[in-house]
């Protein structure tokens, strides 16, 4: 499947692309933005670029990766995927970053409000779930604006950065959307 671009009122979620390292950079060498993610701060340039031109390769293997861009600059200003998509279950998991200049402005709910809309409609999936560390106020408070489950807390289940971490597990099935 070829990469749609999806459209929200404040945002365009489209293929990421070489050029993005540098605005990504921005916010993937930030400790306080890497601290509730699986992957290190980018402590160079070449390392966002290696990461970005990984995501790049990966579309041919049917990679769900979009750049999330600003509709009235132009401006990226972080990523969501699908970080985890079984085609056979019909099950999905969506991940995302944003620049910390960007927090608090609601625009990974709408983010993830498109990519729930792709995922039912478009890819007729059964289950959208998100994790994260039990500590990321934010991202759960953007799993519980779009609606998600909150499901539990799986204890020690993640060991990133040196340690093990609780994570919370949230979901939405079709059925919770009315499809």
């Amino acid at each position: 499947m070829i990469l749609p671009i999806l459209e929200t009122k404040r945002l365009t979620l489209r293929k990421i692309k070489l050029e993005d390292a540098e605005a990504m950079y921005q916010y993937a060498s930030k400790d306080d933005v890497t601290k509730h993610v699986l992957w290190d701060s980018h402590r160079s340039i070449e390392t966002t670029k290696q990461f970005v031109q990984m995501m790049i390769d990966k579309y041919e293997e049917g990679n769900f990766a979009w750049a999330i861009m600003l509709k009235e600059t132009k401006e990226f200003v972080g990523t969501i995927d699908f970080v985890t998509y079984n085609e056979a279950e019909k099950i999905a998991e969506i991940g995302y970053a944003l620049s910390d200049r960007r927090w608090g402005k609601g625009y990974v709910s709408e983010a993830t409000k498109a990519l729930l809309d792709f995922g039912f409609n478009e890819l007729q999936l059964v289950r959208i779930q998100a994790r994260c560390f039990a500590d990321n106020i934010g991202s759960e408070r953007v799993m519980q604006k779009v609606g998600m489950t909150y499901e539990g807390t799986m204890r020690k289940a993640k060991f990133a950065k040196g340690k093990h971490h609780d994570i919370k597990m949230y979901a939405i099935l079709r059925e919770d959307v009315g499809l």
